[in-house]
């Protein structure tokens, strides 16, 4: 009987990630955009990040703005839509990832906001692979992260509670 052949395999073992010098805080924020319909169905929009996960538009706090201002900076931004209405604030979400030797834990305020005016010219950033407005149960469909789902469920029972 030949002897096993380990080498081949060695290499996925002895990989050595650097520890892990520095703990970041990132807080973030971010909005679940709506808009309504020809028919009056309910549409969310979904940014296509460069990993081709779709996700809700959000981005880092800047020194000396709130949560909320930075969720409407960061969808203006991320997507065109200059006209828009910050209906209340649905939750947070935690995450954390490693960059190189830093572990960041990042933190992301989520707004309910609702998209007005000529919602169809919504426009992509540079590191986007996508953009598009979904119905509310393609988006759900189609959204990477389980904790933003249930803040799109939270989103979509506040438009149908108070008739938005």
């Amino acid at each position: 009987m030949a002897a096993p052949q380990f080498d081949k395999f060695k290499k996925y073992f002895n990989r050595k990630k650097p520890s892990i010098q520095e703990i970041v805080r990132e807080p973030t924020s971010g909005a679940v955009v709506f808009r309504r319909d020809e028919n009056g169905g309910v549409e969310m929009l979904l940014i296509q990040d460069a990993k081709d996960r779709w996700t809700i538009p959000k981005g880092h706090i800047e020194e000396g703005e709130t949560a909320q201002q930075t969720a409407k900076r960061e969808i203006g931004e991320e997507t065109g839509l200059m006209n828009t209405e910050v209906l209340g604030w649905l939750g947070k979400i935690h995450f954390r990832y490693r960059r190189i030797d830093k572990l960041v834990l990042m933190t992301t305020q989520i707004y309910l906001m609702r998209a007005l005016g000529d919602t169809n010219a919504i426009q992509k950033e540079e590191y986007m692979n996508g953009i598009k407005w979904f119905p509310f149960h393609d988006a759900l469909d189609a959204i990477e992260y389980e904790d933003i789902g249930k803040l799109m469920l939270l989103a979509m029972k506040r438009i149908r509670l108070e008739k938005l």
